[in-house]
């Protein structure tokens, strides 16, 4: 009888990350490289900086999920939590508190109004 075989790791891990609105999206790999950015032509109205710092912001938030779901995997595959934190691959609760201050950053626009 043969031992049931588990799915292969891939070698990049892939997580997304939306802005509040919904107007960006940004997918990144574990090690921080966005690999796709999606956003509505309305964010231009605030600005080319306005957006590369919204963009910047969801590319760390995705890396963090990112590197957390590649831990997950690992750790299925059965790798020791000794190697994986030496690895920096963060744990559930370590990404979540992670993503937390990441939200708590968030500096983007609340309101389509400007000041006067």
């Amino acid at each position: 009888m043969s031992q049931p075989q588990t799915p292969p790791i891939p070698n990049v891990t892939v997580a997304s990350s939306t802005n509040r609105s919904g107007t960006i999206s940004v997918r990144a790999t574990d090690q921080g490289m966005p690999i796709e950015i999606k956003f509505e032509r309305s964010e231009y109205r605030y600005g080319a900086q306005t957006l590369a710092d919204e963009i910047l912001r969801l590319t760390k938030r995705s890396t963090v999920a990112a590197r957390a779901r590649r831990r997950e995997l690992l750790a299925e595959a059965g790798m020791p939590a000794d190697i994986l934190d030496k690895l920096g691959l963060p744990t559930r609760q370590a990404a979540v508190d992670e993503l937390d201050r990441i939200d708590d950053a968030d500096t983007g626009p609340t309101s389509w109004m400007r000041p006067v």
